[in-house]
């Protein structure tokens, strides 16, 4: 069954999952896990007293996506990281009042335009025309 086509995993209702747990749902070996733990900071599984692997139902997640990202989507590793980065981004409500500034700016900017095209062009500076030649 290709990327495109794995049905959506449904994770066990626990708090934490052991490596091996962890490879089988993601659809990777636990090396690929521990790699990717060196490339992407967003993964940091604690650990037990005696150095095992705990990963968090997040992480579980997370990994989930960048396995996504990786091999349905096709992105680089640099892209992938990018891609959770820019998706980790609190998103900014837009201003209600931005468009009405940006109306009244171009028009003012519209404006001044106008104002200028209008004006009779400079005299150009000549010797004896100076502001400072004129006392």
């Amino acid at each position: 069954m290709s990327d495109d086509q794995r049905p959506p995993i449904d994770l066990p209702d626990k708090l934490y999952f052991k490596i091996g747990e962890v490879a089988r749902l993601v659809g990777v070996k636990p090396y690929v896990l521990r790699y990717w733990e060196t490339e992407f900071s967003v993964i940091r599984p604690g650990k037990t007293r005696s150095k095992h692997r705990l990963y968090r139902r997040k992480d579980v997640e997370t990994l989930l996506e960048i396995r996504r990202l990786l091999y349905a989507e096709r992105y680089t590793i640099e892209g992938a990281k990018r891609r959770l980065r820019d998706n980790n981004r609190p998103v900014e409500e837009p201003d209600p009042d931005a468009s009405a500034t940006l109306v009244a700016v171009r028009d003012e900017l519209q404006a001044l335009c106008r104002l200028l095209d209008d004006r009779d062009p400079p005299e150009p500076l000549t010797i004896g025309n100076h502001p400072r030649d004129r006392k």
